[in-house]
């Protein structure tokens, strides 16, 4: 056999082990076009602006402490206490407003220091052109600042591969009660 037909040959086989190796063997990822996924639109800019009830007191509160140490109550700042949410979004502040959504996670104080919260929460709307569609927020909530910024990691709904920033004030803090009203504004890319 000639040099170069055996070099072929060799060349011949091992191109045909890779195919048949790559071709057989189940891929852990792969590229997707946009269009695959339905989403081959114009990426959009929306800005969403509501208000958020936190509601600790009374018989209905829609935010729970769920944990706390003996360690959380002597602190300034609770740090390490944990609290659960379902707080209702609305158009206006009046908590009689049109309801447009819940929040619903987790906050967590996360300061030895000042009064900072971890906050991990779904903004699961349910009116408009928005109904059954939510938005992923987590981020650092610095609470007696007068202006916050959390990140937007994702979305479902009209806003999957959302990306963006929430803007949050608190508009009413009742020390006593816990109880707080807080305007957000949300600025979100998406499809």
């Amino acid at each position: 056999m000639a040099k170069n037909s055996k070099s072929l040959l060799i060349s011949l086989t091992i191109l045909f082990f890779i195919t048949m190796v790559t071709s057989k063997s189940p891929n852990f990822s792969q590229n997707l076009s946009l269009q695959a996924l339905g989403l081959n639109k114009q990426e959009k800019l929306s800005h969403l602006h509501f208000y958020f009830h936190d509601i600790v007191s009374g018989p209905n509160p829609t935010a729970i402490w769920a944990a706390q140490t003996p360690t959380s109550k002597k602190s300034p700042t609770l740090f390490g206490s944990i609290a659960m949410f379902d707080d209702p979004l609305t158009v206006g502040p009046e908590r009689s407003s049109k309801l447009v959504g819940r929040a619903q996670g987790i906050y967590g104080s996360a300061s030895q220091s000042e009064d900072a919260l971890l906050m991990t929460m779904n903004l699961a709307f349910v009116e408009g052109k928005f109904n059954g569609s939510s938005l992923s927020v987590f981020g650092r909530n610095a609470v007696v600042k007068a202006v916050r910024e959390m990140p937007i990691v994702g979305g479902s709904g009209v806003f999957r591969f959302a990306r963006g920033y929430v803007q949050a004030r608190t508009l009413k803090f009742n020390a006593t009660s816990g109880d707080a009203l807080v305007e957000y504004d949300v600025f979100v890319f998406h499809y």
